[in-house]
Formats: C-alpha cells, structure tokens, sequence
C-alpha cells in the first residue's frame, strides 16, 4: 500500500468539514428569508469575517500576489485603495442599508432599488438584477479558474478536471445550507486565510533567497517604490487608476448582503473593527508575499505568477501543514464563489420567478427554486472558467469594475439623497455601467480603470435626472426621514 500523503488527508478533511457545515444548517433554512438572509440574525464575528473573505476571494491570495510578482511595488495602489474603501463602506453604506432593507422588507439589492423607489415600471428591479447575473457569472468563473490552478498544481489534474470538481464541491454546501452554511464557512474560512496570510512570508523572510531581493529586482527591471514611474502626470493616473478600487465596495451586492443581514446596527462599530484588522493585515501580508516571490521564484510567467502562494506553500512547509495551509487558498475561492451564487440565485428567484411566474409560490417552492438557480448559476460559470488564457486578476477587475460603476452610484443616492426618483437611478444605472463596458472595449482602460468613468457618469446622470424628475412621492419621502430617524436612534 502506498504511503498515505498528508496534504491530501489534511485537504480532504478540510472539504468535508465544509460539506458538513451545509448539511447541519440544511434543516434551518425555512423560509426564503431564512435562505438568503439569515433571518436577519447574524452576529459581528460572523459578518465582518464573512463579508472580508467573500471580499477577498482567491484573488487576495492568488491573483495579488501574482501582479506584485509581475509588475512590482506599483500595484500596492490596488491593496491601499481597497482598505480604504472597506472602511468607507463600513461607517456609511453599512448602517443605514441594514436599516432601509428591513424598513422595505427587501432581501436582495435588485429588491431593495426597486421597493425604495416604488417603480411602477419594474425596469430597475430588471435591470439590476440583469447586470448582477451577467457580472456574478463572470466574477465566479475568476473562482473556478483559481480552483482549476490550484488542484492542477496539487494532483496534477487537468485543468477542466479541476475546475468541474471545485465546482460540485462548492455547489454541495451551497445548495444545501444556504445563507448561514455560507457565513459560517465563510467565518472558519477568513480565519484560515488569514492564519495563512500572516505564516508564510514569515518563513519566506527567512530564507536564503530572501536575501538576493535587491540583485533580482534590478535582473527584472522591478521596482519596490510606491512610486515607480515618478510624479508625472501618466504616474498619477497610473496610481489613481489602482486606487479607484476601493470605488467599487459600495456598489457589491455580495458584501452589501452581508450589511442587510446583521443582527442590529448597534453591532456595526464592534464589527467594523474586525474588519479592518482583518483587511490591514492580510493585504499587507499578500502584499510581501509577492515581494517575496521575486527571489525565491525569480523565472515564473504571468500564467505562473499567481502560483507562488502555493510554491510557497509547498517549499516551506511539511505535509502536513502544508494541506491546511493549501486548504486556504480553496477557503478564499469558495468563500466568494459561495456568496456569489447566492445571490445570483436569490435575485433569479425573488426578482424573476417570484416576480414574474410565481407571485403565490410557496416558501418551500421558492428555496427549491434557489437552489436550482446556484445549480445553473455554477454550471455557466464552469463554462466560462475553463476558457484559454483566464486569469484572476484580469477577470475580478472586470467584474468589480462592473458593479462599481453599475450600482455604487445609485447605492449612495438610495441612502443619502431624499430626492432621488426611479427614473434617476435607473438612468445612473443604465450610463455607469455603458461608459464602463464601452471604456473597456476601447481599451482605454490601459490609462484608467474603467470603474473611474463608469461611475462618475452614473452619479452625473442621477445627479441631473434628480432636477428634472425628483422625488415626490409623500410616502416615499416620508419612509426616508424614518430611516434617518432610526439610523440618529441606533436601533
């Protein structure tokens, strides 16, 4: 009998605690808002860590380091822009969208656009709900395609075997434990990430080739500045294009679900807290794992670069450290893919189905329904993952930048604008999200992140439609200042 390898026992044990924690909350899901939201009972621990490591996915373990690797110092812009953005999302999109979702019995963003602002015509609930499957499609194929490189430089599978069997392993406790299986893992998960995060470039900074960083640099033409093309003007736009990351927070329906489902405001600044330790600290240590892969790995391609944490992995580390520690990598994967088809799901089955073929369908009916759609869900994004020359940075970037032009700008106007109608958050909708696909067709994206004009054009367009078809619905009026009402009461 061949010896037995303890990455594959550790890794094995990993996947069927998950698989384990979706059975347990399978009987818990009785209801639709049980399914999605949790019931709306999460606690702090929970929501901060599942809100960063849905945030995070494989690309703050893969996809980070690998452009660190590639490009240098530069790409640092990305980590800081993020950090400040999740602190920004935390103090002002968190606590008065926990507020005005319960106050519009809304379990979805698609559903909370189109009750807040009454629209009659149904296109804003279509439209979001539209632009959340395109862009959740694409941004969970950036998972699979992490998965399929992480189980090929494992086993050696093939690169499709890979992906399809991460695939089925994330739709088992998906499908089976909904909302909560999702947070929970999701809370284990953030805190193996980060238990990785911080052990591996500590040995890495011991190693002897940790010592030649300098000498390779210089081979390769990289620099460790923050800075390295100067203060010019294309320096500038090259930082601030890097920078406009954290622009997107506001407008993610998979990290703003985490905000609608905590158990009171009152809970926020003691989760806002963890958090923010959280994202400091593992960005910081992504950050000098790419930094350190430069010596110890020093001919890597760009198809090869967003390996490095699991070269690492496998050169520092004994077998059986080396299996948990892997594990993290599958962790951050599912921990995004996980939140990603939920939603998709529930806005197929609460702005679609319900909406549009079922209006009396059963609780029962419609969670059945949900899991069919993460079924379906999964199945495209396999499809997509398994296309030549994917890569994870590449693929989270657009989609990212997809909802943040879509619905960041209409996010802070629904919570800071009494003004603002249907008709306006529609139109901001429609214009971000056109000037951001069509600035990345025309590849302009090579001087500026597509987000940046994507959603300076939505909030120009509310901003105008809100003089030339404001707000005037008295209940609509009258339910934003309850909200504000609420919101000073700390309820």
């Amino acid at each position: 009998m061949d010896k037995i390898n303890p990455t594959y026992v550790t890794f094995a044990l990993y996947l069927l605690f998950m698989v384990g924690v979706g059975a347990y909350f399978y009987r818990k899901n009785k209801s639709l808002d049980d399914y999605l939201l949790g019931g709306r009972g999460v606690g702090s621990w929970v929501t901060a860590l599942s809100a960063q490591a849905s945030d995070m996915s494989g690309w703050l373990l893969m996809g980070l380091p690998g452009a660190i690797y590639m490009a240098g110092m530069g790409e640092t812009w990305v980590a800081i822009g993020l950090a400040l953005g999740t602190l920004l999302n935390w103090i002002f999109i968190a606590p008065r969208l926990r507020i005005y979702t319960e106050k519009t019995n809304a379990m979805t963003l698609s559903s909370f656009f189109a009750n807040r602002f009454r629209d009659p015509s149904r296109m804003l609930r279509m439209v979001s709900a539209a632009v959340i499957l395109v862009f959740f499609t694409i941004y969970a194929a950036s998972g699979l395609v992490a998965t399929g490189k992480l189980f090929n430089s494992m086993f050696g599978f093939d690169f499709t075997v890979s992906v399809i069997i991460g695939t089925v392993i994330i739709l088992a406790y998906v499908i089976l434990g909904g909302y909560l299986a999702v947070c929970w893992t999701d809370l284990f998960q953030g805190a193996l990430m980060f238990f990785a995060l911080v052990l591996v470039p500590v040995l890495a900074c011991m190693t002897p080739e940790a010592k030649n960083l300098s000498e390779v640099c210089q081979e390769r033409n990289l620099t460790l500045s923050l800075f390295p093309n100067g203060f010019g003007t294309l320096a500038i736009m090259a930082i601030l294009s890097s920078a406009v990351w954290g622009l997107g927070y506001c407008g993610q329906p998979h990290i703003l679900t985490r905000f609608m489902s905590i158990k009171s405001v009152k809970l926020l600044p003691r989760t806002t807290v963890i958090a923010m330790i959280w994202v400091i600290i593992s960005l910081v240590a992504a950050v000098v794992i790419g930094v350190l892969a430069i010596p110890m790995y020093p001919e890597l391609d760009a198809g090869e670069a967003e390996k490095v944490f699991i070269f690492m992995v496998r050169d520092l580390f004994n077998p059986w450290i080396g299996g948990i520690l892997l594990a993290a990598i599958l962790a951050a994967i599912m921990s995004t893919i996980d939140s990603q088809l939920l939603v998709s799901s529930s806005t197929l089955t609460e702005d679609f189905y319900r909406i549009l073929v079922r209006k009396d369908a059963t609780p029962k009916e419609l969670v059945l329904v949900s899991r069919l759609f993460v079924l379906l869900m999964t199945a495209i994004a396999g499809l997509l993952a398994v296309l030549p020359n994917n890569t994870i940075f590449g693929i989270v970037k657009f989609a990212w930048g997809g909802f943040g032009a879509a619905f960041g700008p209409v996010v802070i106007m629904a919570l800071y604008s009494k003004k603002t109608s249907w008709q306006s958050a529609l139109g901001g909708m429609v214009a971000g999200t056109v000037v951001m696909v069509t600035w990345y067709c025309l590849g302009l994206n090579k001087y500026m992140y597509e987000i940046l004009p994507g959603f300076i054009a939505g909030l120009v367009v509310i901003m105008i439609m809100n003089k030339l078809k404001p707000q005037q619905d008295e209940a609509i009026l009258a339910e934003y200042d309850e909200m504000q009402k609420e919101l000073k009461g700390g309820e």
